[in-house]
Parts: structure tokens; sequence; C-alpha cells
């Protein structure tokens, strides 16, 4: 069995608030699209396998990373979930037993740093996931970290399922994580659709783990737009500004 560091990508979804028929990861920021920033930042782990998920216009996401040559595919068709995303990379991780980084293909401020800090947090805890969670004054419409008394994590409730208690967390899922593989696999087997949605969320795994006795840990990601997703053009211009800011 194979150990390590490997990664997902998540690249597979339309992006339907961008108002575009590009899908959302083709995107450019500054020059460079979203996805080619994702990539560009896990390849300064030292990782084994790097698997990305496409689905809407999925050669259009293959050019954007023609350059990279060591790359996997997988491809989710039709597009039911995060969870179902993952599933579609199962083949890759048979013989694998390490970690698993899964990140959204649309957050290009994200740091190799918090990649490294994330994964050696979840090696220490010794936790079947680890979630990269973010405090936000306003945490509008993001899944909100349920944690325990002991304060490690009991499940995110994605804010369509949330009750009005859970609705005032400010602590939110970033959609970063990092997983034992094997225990990954094991969870997304039990997953269903029984949520406002219909879709098979990656976030439920965490409370099927949890509630088999397993850790989940989280750490917290100091700087917001590290973690910042881009899900309309407006979005996309605050982090244009903010790269020619910084």
């Amino acid at each position: 069995m194979k150990k390590g560091t490997s990664v997902i990508i998540l690249a597979a979804g339309k992006g339907v608030r961008m108002k575009s028929e590009l899908p959302k990861v083709a995107f450019k920021l500054a020059g460079t699209s979203l996805i080619e920033r994702v990539v560009n930042t896990t390849f300064k782990l030292p990782v084994q396998n790097i698997v990305v998920v496409i689905g809407h216009r999925k050669e259009i996401v293959k050019d954007c990373l023609a350059s990279f040559t060591n790359i996997k595919f997988a491809v989710q068709v039709p597009q039911n979930g995060t969870g179902h995303a993952v599933m579609m990379t199962e083949e890759y991780f048979s013989e694998y037993d390490g970690n698993v980084i899964i990140i959204p293909g649309d957050v290009p401020l994200l740091s190799a740093e918090t990649l490294v800090e994330l994964e050696s947090l979840h090696n220490q805890e010794n936790a079947s996931a680890t979630v990269l969670t973010v405090i936000l004054d306003d945490p509008s419409e993001y899944g909100r970290i349920v944690r325990d008394r002991q304060g490690f994590v009991e499940k995110i409730v994605e804010f369509k399922d949330a009750n009005e208690d859970e609705k005032k967390v400010k602590e939110i899922n970033s959609g970063i994580f990092c997983f034992k593989s094997k225990h990954l696999f094991s969870a997304l087997k039990k997953v269903d659709t029984n949520n406002a949605q219909n879709e098979l969320y990656l976030t439920d795994t965490l409370e099927i783990l949890k509630k088999a006795g397993k850790k989940i840990a989280a750490m917290t990601v100091q700087s917001p737009i590290e973690v910042s997703g881009v899900n309309s053009q407006k979005q996309l211009a605050f982090l244009e500004s903010y790269i020619q800011k910084n």
C-alpha cells in the first residue's frame, strides 16, 4: 500500500452565478486561470497523486492544465454534489493508504504553507479527517462548523439544512480537507441525498466518521482571503484588486 500525500481538486462545476458558459475554474485572475493557480500550489507539496475532477465543459479545464504533465483526471457527469465528485476518483486510490487533501478549484490565493500546516495537524491529532475553517463576521450561506464539548468537530451543516442556532455560528467550512484515504472512501459509501439539495455532500462524511468513533480535527485559517472562493464576477473583481494592491 502506497503512503504519502495525494490531492483531489474539485473542478467539475458550472459556476452558475458567474453567468457565463465558461467553467468557473477557467476564469483568469491576474492572467492565470483559477484552476492553474490551485494546481501550482499543490505542486509545491511532496505529493504522490494529483487528481482533478472535471465535468462541465471539461475540455476547457483540461486545456487550462495542458502544461502540467503528471495530473490525472476523473469525470463527474452528472454533477451530483461534492461527495459524488470525490467518489469519481476512487479508482486512483485503490492501492493507496496515505492522506488525501481535497481542495475546491476556485480558491486561487490558498498557500502551500497552509496545506502543509493542515496535514501536519491532521497527523499530529491522528484524525480521520481535518477541516480547514475560517471565522467570518458575516458567514452568510456557508456551511457551519458544529463542535463537540471537547472542541472537536461533530459535523458540518450546510446553510440550507441549518437550524436557527446553527445559523448563528460564525465558524464556517472552507471546503478544504485532509482525510485518511481509507476512511474517506468508506464513509462516502454511507452518504445519502437526504438534504435540501438532494445531493451527495462530502461534508456528511465527517458526521459519519464521528459517529463511528473517529476523531475529526479542525484548523482555523487566520486570513479569510486565503480561502476565498470565486462564486461571482464581483468576487473575481475583488480578488483581482486585492492582488494588484498586494
